[in-house]
């Protein structure tokens, strides 16, 4: 059974929460893969996991080296899983369909792109049977709210 995550991006966009969330990963000893909808975002999800903090960034890889599966973080297009993820997240139009190959799925969507809200209740049902799903909305002040 994985646990399926469904986080409803309302009050802060992608580029503030998939930090902070990858970062909860790996301090949980987690690998994970970032799968995007679009070799654009890809590229710019790359830039903002190297840049995001002045005294940081996230060790991370763009799949398609001959070093992806030695990375903690790979970010790509595809469904491929190079570097045994355990955690995988969707984000940018990218929309989970089986959950069975990963513990944990983490579904990042736009309240503000009325197809993104479509999409996030088709991928609730599809992954409902046999999954455990919770939805996380932000309040006012940007912090998750368990909503279901």
């Amino acid at each position: 059974m994985t646990e399926v995550l469904f986080y409803h991006l309302e009050v802060q966009p992608l580029d503030r929460v998939l930090p902070v969330l990858l970062e909860r990963s790996l301090e949980r000893g987690w690998r994970v893969v970032v799968e995007s909808g679009t070799p654009e975002r890809v590229d710019a999800l790359d830039t903002l996991l190297w840049t995001y903090k002045p005294e940081s960034f996230l060790p991370h890889a763009v799949a398609g080296g001959k070093e992806d599966k030695e990375q903690p973080v790979l970010i790509t297009t595809t469904p491929d899983n190079p570097n045994g993820a355990t955690v995988r997240f969707f984000v940018e139009g990218a929309v989970p369909r089986v959950g069975e190959l990963y513990e944990r799925i983490v579904y990042l969507f736009s309240g503000h792109d009325p197809e993104a809200v479509v999409a996030a209740r088709a991928a609730w049902k599809a992954l409902g049977p046999g999954n455990t799903l919770t939805y996380w909305q932000q309040d006012a002040s940007g912090r998750w709210v368990k909503k279901g």
